[in-house]
């Protein structure tokens, strides 16, 4: 029962509005076009970019395979992956504490907002909390006497886990705190250090290697915003300031409160240096929260229970009811286009919606490519003027572009260019320069549409302010325009990536 009820009813919610109005958000969108890519397209795609989620990937290329690309497969392995983290986190309740604990906190887990959000989205971190609460699992069970060949599991799931997301590395210190604060015996301490070991040895490659690719991140340069975060560290506080009692060597709170706290106040500690705080990286905070409201529930209904007093009954049915509908809400907006940072099919319609055959296409930065890949015929009769080669065949997730004058003297050959702004103007690199220069100096912008995050604006050229000769120096852009042939204009070839 402690695992059946929690893992079916993060089924339902899972299922419910799983396919979001038949949108997609951007980082869904990369998810769907590297796992339609081979194997080995993924693997030479992970040595430039991605390589962080490169294992999940190819995870989601062998689920494509088997039952096609839908948003069912993309979204499905999240919902089970949060359906077993339900019920590891009942069983672990149950270790812990006692079955109606473990019951109650499994139950706690699906309905927590960021839960609900994450088991709907093609990335990993549903697989990610999964992992960790199985993990979590085999570290109460491994601090027992003679259970030392449990260590070897825990250090295996550990391991993928940090595979699947590097960040996952920071329950392992949360569950060394838990042991130490746990004063567990030394032979424990022993087991579970030679496993973290191991896993922090297996780990290295991979995060030595993602060094070099840490402009990937480059985009949590704005304001941090750990909200949930702060909210559910309190509350997860708040109910363990009393005893919620428990059985073993290592207690409930001393267990939960590591894992909400520690993996999420480490990045918030090294933000101010290296940006790295988002709340999705360590969405598994959530199993501690969880762990910590089902046992203060469980506290609560005890002394209930031994109380005859009808109005004490009442009052706790109706405050369990008023917190479920306040809930309700949240839920709902969860489930619509508006709760995602963008939303690619809008992207997509508003770009072929603004375009007309034959018309240019620029995008600002460059990286905002990737935008308009979910549906290829968003942008089939529209000429990329910057692309050079598309993201298949250069194994990048958004293509290589041209040089940056070659850019600037192709689109002045159009009457119209279609351009798609996302994104910081601060990661514009050469081509996103000449690009937004040759806007400014040969184009007025005609209509603007604002869609999922992102602005598609239609310009139109100034026949009579822009020469297809020579070019002075434009003082907002380092881009000089040569002499040469002026180019032939170029065959609508969009180089997208098949969704």
């Amino acid at each position: 029962m402690v695992v059946l009820a929690p893992a079916a009813l993060t089924v339902v919610l899972g299922l419910w509005g799983i396919r979001r109005q038949n949108t997609m958000w951007g980082d869904e969108s990369v998810t769907c076009q590297l796992a339609h890519r081979d194997l080995a397209q993924i693997w030479r795609t992970a040595r430039h970019a991605d390589l962080v989620h490169s294992l999940y990937y190819t995870v989601m290329h062998e689920l494509f395979r088997l039952f096609g690309g839908g948003l069912l497969t993309l979204r499905l392995p999240s919902v089970l992956a949060m359906a077993a983290a339900a019920g590891w986190v009942g069983l672990l309740g149950r270790r812990l504490t006692g079955p109606r604990t473990g019951l109650l906190a499994g139950l706690v887990l699906p309905l927590l907002p960021q839960v609900q959000k994450y088991a709907q989205e093609g990335r990993s971190y549903a697989m990610v909390c999964a992992l960790i609460a199985w993990a979590t699992y085999l570290l109460a069970a491994g601090a027992l006497p003679r259970a030392r060949r449990r260590w070897a599991v825990y250090g295996c799931v550990m391991l993928l886990a940090c595979l699947l997301h590097e960040f996952a590395v920071l329950a392992l210190v949360a569950h060394g705190a838990t042991l130490l604060v746990s004063r567990v015996p030394r032979p424990v301490l022993k087991g579970w250090g030679l496993a973290a070991v191991c896993v922090t040895v297996g780990l290295l490659p991979l995060a030595v290697c993602s060094i070099g690719q840490s402009e990937q991140v480059s985009w949590i340069s704005g304001p941090v915003r750990p909200g949930y975060f702060l909210v559910a560290a309190t509350v997860g506080a708040a109910c363990a300031t009393v005893p919620l009692g428990g059985r073993g060597p290592v207690r409930l709170s001393a267990l939960a409160v590591p894992v909400l706290v520690l993996p999420g106040l480490v990045l918030l500690a090294v933000s101010p240096a290296v940006p790295l705080f988002v709340d999705r990286y360590v969405v598994y905070g959530n199993i501690g929260l969880a762990l910590l409201l089902g046992a203060r529930i469980d506290r609560f209904l005890r002394r209930r229970a031994s109380s005859r007093s009808t109005w004490t009954v009442v009052a706790s049915a109706l405050a369990a009811t008023a917190l479920l509908a306040a809930l309700v809400p949240a839920s709902i907006e969860l489930r619509t286009p508006r709760s995602r940072s963008d939303n690619v099919t809008a992207i997509g319609a508003a770009v072929r919606a603004a375009g007309r055959p034959g018309d240019g296409l620029v995008y600002l930065p460059g990286t905002a490519r990737v935008l308009t890949a979910a549906d290829p015929e968003d942008t089939r009769f529209l000429t990329d003027l910057a692309l050079a080669r598309d993201a298949v065949s250069s194994d990048t997730l958004a293509g290589v572009e041209l040089p940056a004058r070659t850019v600037a003297a192709r689109m002045p050959a159009f009457d119209r260019i279609v351009a798609v702004r996302a994104g910081s103007p601060a990661s514009a690199d050469q081509q996103d320069e000449a690009k937004a220069a040759t806007l400014r100096r040969c184009f007025d912008p005609h209509a603007t549409t604002e869609a999922g995050g992102a602005h598609v604006t239609v310009y139109v050229r100034r026949h009579h302010g822009c020469l297809r000769g020579p070019v002075r120096r434009d003082r907002q852009s380092p881009v000089f325009l040569s002499r040469a042939p002026w180019p032939a204009r170029p065959t609508p070839a969009t180089g997208r990536t098949p969704a």
